[in-house]
């Protein structure tokens, strides 16, 4: 969990499109990684878990948040390797992904993607929707940070406080509020394209929220004081509502409070769940750099300015006042967690690079001037290093590369999963059997980008070093929009890894869903639906059998047996090598069908 106390925090809002693509030869499978990113933001979820859920070792659970307080609050996400729900940081990540729904819809759509990352971000605001049961009150989190660290369980067997805390009128939160209403306008706009009813919805309830953060000003960790020694807020900066409703009552407030905001006053070197400072002003030049800011342009300027302090910062051009780094490249701001910065970081500079490359516009900064493509080179070289481009030649997002951590400070990752292990796990005998336990984590938590390593690119993969081995979703979530706008740079294969194996009881295929296409036929509506298949055992698969529960169509890619719902591998695939794949497709209406393995040699 982010312990740190970032200097001062703004709630934005946000967005709108672009992306622009440029050619070169690179050597990581960013596709694969976006992939996992999303893979992880499956493993965090809390509540009853739908029918096509990918990470199997995760069940039901918090079933029951807020019935106690006599409301839903069932599902959302839990924050980190605990299972706490806090509101900004869950909202922040729910942004980010829709930021990145906007700008690289295309690249998403390539990569048959967009099903799952609007499955993401749906899984936060239906949360965030419940959250907001009338017009001035907003449930800012759910359980306990102090009980819930003294007990090491999987989400499915908790025993500690889910106790439900709120703002309203007498308990303003305008930081944790904005940050919501921003997340529920930028999804209003991500799904706008899918689902209008959906995304008129996500508008009214962000539109409410931002009026309740604006007419009733307070930090959330006054309100809600048992957030404050896990995630202290130090400022707040009301979001707006700009890009989503075209209405310019949003700009001119934007631009009524950039100065009693810090909105053109603040320059800052880090971008993040609690200073948001860079983000706003990259944003709001983006206006500018259209042509759309109108009788606001000079007020823009400034912010564009403040932008451009941040780029030149991140780019060690800023006449001194830049950005640490670690000696093999990394972009460094604390040692709780530090990942997080770069990854916020890079995304904030991919879209600027491209929002500048459109614009045919470069930045100036101190120490030279700066194109748009060195922009997006250098933050590509921190999606690198956290891939395995750095000095420990060591993959920083579980579950891709050779090597990555295999002891995260994660309670589901570390414990063994219901379905192999059916007995609770009681809090003490978590610590003592599992936290403990010199293995690695029985499970693996895809996606999962870790702490990190430290100042000197040192890194300990221990579970008692929370600091560099604990993830976070607000940690994750940029890198889904980095990842998916590299993918386009590549020219070049995907390259493949054999993961390293966790549990001689895990089935040895993976299964990755996606829905390439979808029609509707006499008011009833199918969908295309794509599984890969891919061996993730480091010994050849013979004689595979798969058994589906829920297929009403037709299939195409496996031999039907003579047992009912039993498919079996073609006769041009007799063998499924390692780290090899498959793919098969189906057509059906309403959800996809589950897929078991039955047998296999």
């Amino acid at each position: 969990m982010a312990t740190t106390t970032p200097s001062h925090a703004i709630l934005v809002l946000l967005l709108s499109l672009v992306a622009i693509g440029v050619s070169a030869v690179e050597s990581f499978d960013y596709g694969a990684a976006l992939d996992k990113t999303l893979l992880f933001f499956e493993a965090q979820r809390s509540g009853k878990l739908p029918s096509n859920q990918r990470v199997k070792w995760r069940s039901n659970s918090g079933l029951g948040d807020g019935y106690p307080q006599g409301v839903n609050l069932v599902g959302g996400y839990y924050d980190a390797g605990d299972h706490v729900k806090f509101g900004l940081p869950m909202a922040f990540s729910v942004t980010m992904l829709s930021w990145a729904a906007l700008d690289f819809k295309e690249d998403f759509m390539k990569l048959n993607q967009m099903g799952h990352i609007l499955e993401a971000i749906k899984w936060g605001t239906d949360y965030f929707i419940k959250c907001h049961p009338q017009q001035n009150v907003l449930w800012g989190q759910v359980g306990d940070g102090v009980s819930d660290h003294y007990c090491w369980q999987r989400a499915e067997d908790m025993t500690t406080s889910r106790t439900a805390y709120k703002l309203d009128a007498e308990h303003p939160g305008s930081d944790l509020a904005g940050e919501t209403a921003a997340a529920l306008a930028a999804a209003s706009l991500a799904f706008k394209p899918f689902d209008s009813a959906y995304s008129s919805l996500l508008l009214v309830h962000a539109k409410q929220i931002l009026s309740f953060a604006d007419r009733f000003r307070g930090l959330f960790t006054e309100s809600i004081g048992n957030s404050k020694q896990f995630y202290t807020s130090s400022g707040y900066y009301l979001s707006f509502c700009f890009s989503a409703t075209n209405d310019e009552y949003y700009l001119k407030y934007a631009v009524d409070n950039c100065a009693a905001f810090g909105g053109t006053g603040w320059a800052v070197k880090e971008f993040s769940w609690d200073n948001k400072y860079a983000g706003v002003q990259i944003l709001l030049t983006k206006l500018l750099l259209e042509g759309r800011a109108g009788k606001y342009a000079s007020t823009l300027h400034q912010y564009q300015a403040k932008a451009d302090y941040f780029t030149c910062a991140c780019m060690q051009k800023n006449d001194g006042y830049n950005v640490k780094m670690t000696p093999g490249g990394l972009i460094y701001v604390r040692e709780w967690n530090n990942l997080q910065y770069p990854a916020s970081a890079s995304f904030l500079l991919t879209v600027y690079s491209d929002y500048l490359s459109k614009a045919k516009k470069s930045v100036l900064c101190p120490d030279g001037l700066i194109q748009p493509q060195q922009i997006l080179n250098f933050a590509k070289s921190q999606a690198d290093y956290i891939l395995g481009k750095n000095p420990k030649s060591l993959s920083y997002l579980v579950g891709y590369g050779q090597r990555y951590p295999l002891h995260v400070h994660h309670r589901g990752d570390s414990i063994a999963p219901v379905s192999l292990l059916h007995s609770a796990i009681g809090c003490v005998e978590g610590f003592e059997t599992w936290y403990k336990w010199q293995e690695a984590n029985p499970n693996v938590i895809h996606g999962a980008l870790v702490g990190g390593p430290n100042a000197n690119d040192e890194f300990t993969d221990n579970r008692s070093v929370y600091e560099q081995t604990e993830p976070t979703l607000s940690g994750t979530a940029p890198l889904v929009g980095v990842f998916s706008r590299l993918h386009t740079l590549s020219s070049v294969p995907s390259q493949h890894y054999a993961p390293v194996p966790h549990s001689k009881a895990a089935v040895p295929v993976e299964f990755l869903h996606s829905i390439t296409n979808s029609w509707t036929v006499g008011g009833e509506k199918y969908y295309r639906h794509k599984v890969a298949m891919k061996n993730i055992s480091q010994k050849p698969i013979v004689d595979l059998k798969l058994q589906f529960e829920g297929l009403t169509g037709p299939l195409w890619g496996l031999t039907p047996t003579q047992a009912k719902n039993t498919y079996e591998l073609p006769q041009w695939i007799q063998t499924l090598q390692p780290n090899s794949e498959c793919s098969f497709v189906y057509i059906q209406g309403g959800a996809q069908a589950k897929i078991f393995v039955q047998s296999y040699h």
